[in-house]
């Protein structure tokens, strides 16, 4: 599946992405300082959103994509584009 994404919605998932690689970070070094646990465990689910939302968006954005295609809807390929995407959706979950 292609990732064409309009340049609003890419600037949002790219900085989902940096925003998710930054609270990683903060987690390294958390562990590293030998931090409280709950902290750490704290800003880790914090990161887990963080690129969930971003997966979430990129498949979205997939899924209008997919829908908006002419081509494929004609092909008759439905079938196997929603198996793609159900399966996309599950990696994330």
């Amino acid at each position: 599946m292609e990732l064409a994404m309009a340049a609003e919605e890419l600037k949002t998932v790219v900085n989902r992405l940096r925003r998710a690689q930054g609270q990683i970070a903060g987690v390294i070094k958390m562990i590293e300082e030998g931090r409280d646990c709950e902290d750490v465990v704290t800003q880790l689910a914090a990161a887990s959103r963080a690129l969930d939302r971003a997966g979430f968006a990129i498949i979205a954005t997939g899924l209008q994509h997919c829908l908006n295609d002419t081509d494929m809807a004609a092909s008759g390929d439905r079938e196997q584009m929603r198996t793609r995407l159900e399966k996309l959706f599950l990696s994330l979950a």
